[in-house]
């Protein structure tokens, strides 16, 4: 059954307009291909319907008459459509309109080991959007059979920093992170740590393979015992193991993974870019549930990595499974996970929040990542990482990424600790600032949840709609920037019961798209309580949620009351009060100490990890 169309997104206008003829090859079913029809008009295509119930010599006839580049068969009834559809190429042929013309078939009653049995050139079964049918016939989709699309450009994954110039509206604000950020720039560049020292041999390795194996040595001084032992005896780090011969073939570079069926969700004007995240611990499972967002319509997925990365000093190597939480950082896994995200998906890889946050943010690179993480408060008192050494290594991550055109967004997860959204806001703006200067292009990731703050405060007593929008309403009034809210949207509202736990999270992913922002990241339907493996179908859960979402809402708006209007002032007047104190203070790490962007009465305290490893650099 083909979708119901409303209007025409603007990437979907043609590139110039094609000759289209659609026949309904049935008694009487024609409406999936009227729908069709208008969004082809839409774009600016040139169309002939023909009417239900005429015969093959009448089709042929129009065709020959009309000379369509496509000629779009739509079939329902399933009696006899092989021998007929067989009967219409044949004739086609014979009056030599191929392959002149594409010939595309679509319904219910056919699927693609047919259509390409049958010489067809492309099929559109059961699920198909008009949108599906834009891009393929503008030449941009990767739907046409298995042979059809050789030479096919891949499609142009989407930048979510297209368009913002990162001015600072409020200018008092401005000054204020400016000052924060130049202070802290100036104090970091003069200081390194065992992860920037990494990340800089590293990028050495790479560059000249012929001094790898002293870089090498070098590298692995600066790692803690699992890494060095397991580089000594050749063999996995203790609570991982290396793919065997049989999994690791499933995801080599010549494996090939198929095309998405449906185009990514979306909501007005093709945005947000959903996002699903993944670190299942195994590259394999991983590979395997970004199949599966990709064939249900997510736009982007994102790597996860919170244990391995945020506790242990250097990174191992190889195609490696991890028994805890997330997917370890190496080169090997991501290069894997790069092939199987496709030409499609966005990729991140998070960084933010560790002992190797520089060296993370290079392999991304290398790998061929799209966007990264990268969050200097959040890092410090909500994931345990020494605020100066995170602040340092977070410094070397923004070159880096800046160097190799990766943008990275930054997070308020602190907020879950208990941090007030005013103040982690604020610490999220510094980043951001020092990250500009850097020549980077941050994005701004406000949380959507029922955070500490809102249980003690009673703000969403009435809606989970009003302060959420209020987060998005003051950061727009302050700085000209993407926004992306995470990560994941609806923390602490999901529930054991999964549809509940979908409803949740399509509603959050539908306030963000009424809101305009430019990505969200969703959960899966048993994220929010699973103890164990995260199932590919709670993924799929709440992206067909989100989908009906969407659908639900259009071009409609979620209107909030006036409360988010006021808390979004206040939200604004607390961002300034908190920047004018750390400016007072000098630098991020000691503000963080001071307590000034969380203190240990809302529920956080610095971290610890990496304690005692910043020095000056060497002049």
């Amino acid at each position: 059954m083909t979708q119901p169309y409303s209007t025409v997104n603007p990437s979907y206008l043609a590139d110039r307009p094609r000759r289209v003829l659609l026949v309904p090859l049935d008694p009487v079913h024609d409406i999936g291909l009227k729908v069709i029809r208008r969004a082809l008009n839409a774009a600016g295509h040139q169309t002939m319907l023909l009417p239900p119930d005429r015969t093959l010599e009448e089709v042929v006839r129009a065709a020959s008459e009309y000379r369509p580049e496509f000629t779009l068969i739509g079939r329902t009834v399933g009696y006899g459509t092989a021998e007929l559809l067989g009967r219409l190429a044949d004739m086609m042929e014979a009056a030599g309109l191929r392959p002149a013309t594409k010939l595309v078939i679509g319904g219910m009653a056919v699927r693609d080991g047919l259509a390409a049995e049958l010489g067809f050139d492309a099929c559109f079964g059961p699920g198909t959007t008009p949108e599906m049918v834009l891009l393929y016939i503008d030449g941009k989709s990767p739907r046409p059979l298995s042979g059809t699309a050789a030479g096919q450009a891949p499609p142009r994954r989407r930048d979510l920093t297209a368009g913002f110039g990162y001015q600072f509206r409020h200018e008092a604000i401005g000054e204020l992170a400016h000052t924060v950020a130049s202070q802290t720039l100036s104090w970091a560049a003069g200081r390194t740590s065992p992860g920037v020292e990494r990340a800089e041999l590293r990028r050495a390795i790479l560059d000249d393979p012929a001094q790898a194996g002293r870089n090498r040595e070098l590298y692995l001084e600066l790692c803690d015992e699992p890494v060095r032992l397991a580089a000594k005896e050749k063999s996995a780090p203790e609570h991982t193991r290396y793919l065997t011969a049989h999994e690791e073939s499933f995801l080599s570079p010549e494996r090939a993974y198929a095309a998405p069926e449906r185009s990514p969700l979306s909501g007005p004007e093709g945005k947000p870019t959903v996002f699903v995240q993944y670190g299942t611990g195994c590259p394999l499972m991983d590979a395997a549930h970004i199949q599966a967002v990709r064939q249900w319509g997510a736009g982007g997925v994102v790597h996860f990595d919170p244990s391995w990365a945020a506790r242990t000093e250097g990174l191992p190597s190889g195609l490696l499974s991890h028994e805890h939480d997330g997917t370890v950082v190496t080169l090997e896994n991501l290069q894997a996970l790069r092939r199987a995200a496709g030409p499609d998906l966005l990729w991140q890889v998070r960084a933010h929040r560790g002992l190797n946050t520089p060296e993370t943010v290079l392999l991304a690179a290398v790998a061929g990542a799209d966007l990264t993480k990268i969050n200097i408060a959040y890092g410090s008192l909500g994931a345990g990482t020494e605020p100066s050494r995170l602040t340092v290594d977070a410094y070397a991550a923004m070159t880096y990424a800046a160097r190799y055109g990766l943008p990275f967004d930054v997070v308020t997860n602190e907020e879950l600790s208990g941090v007030p959204a005013h103040k982690a806001m604020a610490g999220m703006l510094a980043t951001v600032a020092m990250g500009v200067a850097l020549g980077g292009r941050p994005v701004l990731q406000p949380l959507f949840c029922y955070s500490p703050e809102v249980m003690l405060g009673g703000q969403m007593a009435d809606n989970y709609v009003d302060f959420n929008a209020a987060k998005v309403m003051a950061l727009r009034q302050i700085i000209d920037a993407p926004i992306w809210p995470g990560a994941p949207v609806g923390f602490l509202t999901q529930t054991e019961d999964r549809v509940q736990s979908s409803v949740s999270t399509a509603l959050h992913a539908a306030l963000a798209a009424c809101l305009g922002v430019e990505a969200v990241t969703i959960a899966s339907a048993d994220e929010a309580y699973s103890g164990g493996a995260i199932t590919a179908a709670a993924r799929l859960d709440t992206l067909t949620a989100a989908a009906e979402a969407f659908r639900f809402f259009g071009q409609s708006r979620i209107e909030p009351t006036a409360a988010a209007t006021r808390w979004a002032s206040e939200m604004v007047a607390g961002v300034e009060d908190v920047l004018t104190r750390v400016a007072r203070v000098g630098v991020l790490p000691e503000a963080i100490y001071a307590g000034l962007l969380g203190s240990p009465e809302e529920g956080v305290y610095p971290g610890r990890a990496g304690r005692g490893t910043v020095k000056a650099r060497s002049r």
